[in-house]
């Protein structure tokens, strides 16, 4: 589904932008290459950023915005956009989706998620992840 782009996802892909900084953080962290960005059932926007590890201890952009929503009282989605490396839109990962899943399982497949913002192309995370395994 293409939309065009309102205020809304223009402030999200800003402040998506605004904490987007890839660095290092130690010989086996790096951080910020995504950046993520998510809009709550209360349209507040909860950013974060990658944490990459040389181990599996890192966490996905996506997550981290939703960690930050969740730990700002809130648990329910409206809107998730990612910025790539590249600086292209693109689809949570299927461990983000699963995390998506379950913390709205009666309503997940209403959330959007930006696919490309150039073009204003936005589809449902229902059209993402159809079946859910539970």
């Amino acid at each position: 589904m293409s939309k065009m782009i309102d205020q809304t996802w223009k402030e999200m892909y800003k402040a998506a932008k605004e904490v987007q900084n890839s660095c290092k953080i130690s010989n086996h962290m790096e951080a910020g290459g995504l950046a993520a960005t998510v809009l709550s059932a209360s349209n507040r926007i909860y950013v974060g950023v990658c944490v990459d590890t040389a181990c599996t201890l890192g966490i996905c952009a996506e997550r981290n915005a939703l960690f930050n929503m969740i730990t700002n009282g809130e648990k329910e989605i409206k809107r998730v956009l990612t910025i790539m490396p590249n600086g292209k839109n693109g689809a949570p990962c299927g461990a983000c989706r699963e995390f998506m899943v379950q913390l709205m399982e009666k309503n997940y497949r209403n959330i959007e998620i930006m696919m490309d913002y150039e073009y204003g192309k936005v589809v449902t995370l229902g059209e993402l992840t159809p079946n859910w395994w539970l």
